[in-house]
């Protein structure tokens, strides 16, 4: 573990504009990478016939995702700045993997959305960028990516930064939060040092503006809320929940509640990186035991927190929502699938209370009929099970989620107001 600030960084945008290859390349420039792993992996790669994807590869290290040449799942990886220590949160990019995306950008302080140059805006960026703001990340670095495909052309960097500049707009992201920069994660340029290729680009690289990025306050004041991701049984520990600490702390001889399961119990052990220790702090990945909770007590989607200051659970909620995309309307009563940190609960929309003015964010109708495509509306939500959600007013941590519906996303939104059960 480093001394320095931790960061979650979150690597967003189109799946064929080289998130991976990014990825993999600032782990390479920051010697987070061996060189002969990459190495390893290049003679791989061309085994393969995919020769050029090493650093992709060195993201992708399942079977199945080489063969595939995607990323699946939210692989964590670590690197260092001079300034910080950053965990990579790499978001994929594939359509059925936009709840992943959901639950990897909510934990991150900043993004890096990748834009190649010989495509542009496509309609993932729209999503991942609409996505960032909606769930709260506060600067983006835009990494114009592929210039080598373009030959280093300065009028297509400009038309894509107006493009995405645009795009900004759109979505109120404010675009003095974000800087743009030529990039060619494949060859490495205007990625750790200035190119020779962009004479006309005389900006930040990618690792310079990483390390300008602004401190993230940690959310260590909040109470205590660690979404689980999964329960093991150890031999000779017993119950381990895991999960990542998003707010406040956990100590040994705490005790603790969990909800919506109702069960709590004292914090036995805590353990990172295969480490015993005595606490925890967000954006810690830990696994700890409590005394006398059985595995089937608990379960993935509830949230532990103090007992004394319990996570709430809602009986009705409302929200502010975003509906990126359904082919017709949102009426009430409509039961799609919520997506809220860990859990994953059907939710009807009970109301839909007031339709907002995206550009102004006044209300622009009372009590609408329905909403669709594009609309941001006030609603008011009943989970069909008990489900553990608070105010991102008070832990946005938690108080964001995503609507899906029919194997894609439907919304995004974040939770104004609890109604407890």
């Amino acid at each position: 573990m480093s001394d320095k600030p931790h960061q979650n960084l979150a690597v967003i945008g189109h799946v064929d504009h080289g998130k991976s290859t990014m990825v993999g390349r600032l782990l390479f420039e920051t010697g987070s990478v061996p060189e002969h792993v990459i190495e390893q992996h290049r003679e791989e790669a061309e085994e393969k016939g995919k020769g050029g994807f090493e650093f992709a590869y060195v993201m992708d290290n399942l079977a199945e995702e080489r063969e595939r040449g995607v990323t699946i799942d939210i692989a964590h990886q670590e690197f260092d700045t001079d300034e910080y220590y950053f965990t990579i949160v790499d978001c994929p990019g594939h359509r059925d993997f936009v709840k992943n995306m959901i639950t990897g950008a909510s934990q991150a302080d900043n993004a890096v959305l990748v834009v190649a140059a010989d495509d542009g805006v496509a309609p993932q960026t729209r999503e991942h960028v609409f996505l960032a703001r909606t769930l709260g990340i506060d600067e983006l670095i835009v990494a114009v990516n592929k210039m080598d495909v373009v030959d280093y052309s300065e009028d297509t960097y400009k038309q894509v930064v107006s493009d995405v500049t645009d795009l900004f707009k759109q979505v109120q992201f404010n675009t003095d939060d974000a800087s743009f920069i030529p990039t060619s994660a494949f060859e490495g340029d205007n990625v750790s040092e200035a190119s020779e290729n962009t004479p006309w680009y005389d900006g930040e690289t990618l690792l310079e503006a990483l390390n300008s990025l602004p401190v993230p306050e940690p959310p260590t004041d909040a109470p205590l809320r660690l979404p689980i991701q999964d329960v093991y049984t150890i031999s000779g520990i017993g119950t381990v929940p895991v999960g990542r600490i998003e707010t406040g702390t956990m100590n040994t001889g705490d005790n603790v509640s969990f909800q919506p399961s109702d069960v709590g119990g004292e914090v036995k052990t805590i353990e990172m990186h295969h480490e015993e220790v005595p606490s925890a702090e967000p954006g810690d990945n830990v696994g700890f035991n409590v005394r006398g909770i059985g595995k089937d007590d608990i379960r993935r989607g509830d949230v532990c927190g103090p007992a004394d200051e319990p996570p709430s659970v809602a009986e009705t909620f409302t929200a502010q929502v975003v509906v990126m995309q359904h082919p017709s309307v949102i009426t009430a009563g409509y039961t799609p699938v919520f997506h809220a940190h860990t859990a994953q609960v059907a939710c009807t929309i009970e109301s839909i209370d007031k339709k907002m003015d995206p550009a102004s964010g006044e209300v622009a109708e009372e009590n609408p009929d329905f909403i669709q495509s594009g609309d941001a509306a006030v609603v008011t939500v009943r989970p069909q099970k008990p489900l553990s959600i608070e105010p991102s007013s008070e832990i946005p941590e938690l108080g964001s989620f995503a609507v899906r519906d029919m194997g894609q996303t439907i919304a995004a939104g974040k939770v104004l107001d609890v109604n407890e059960a």
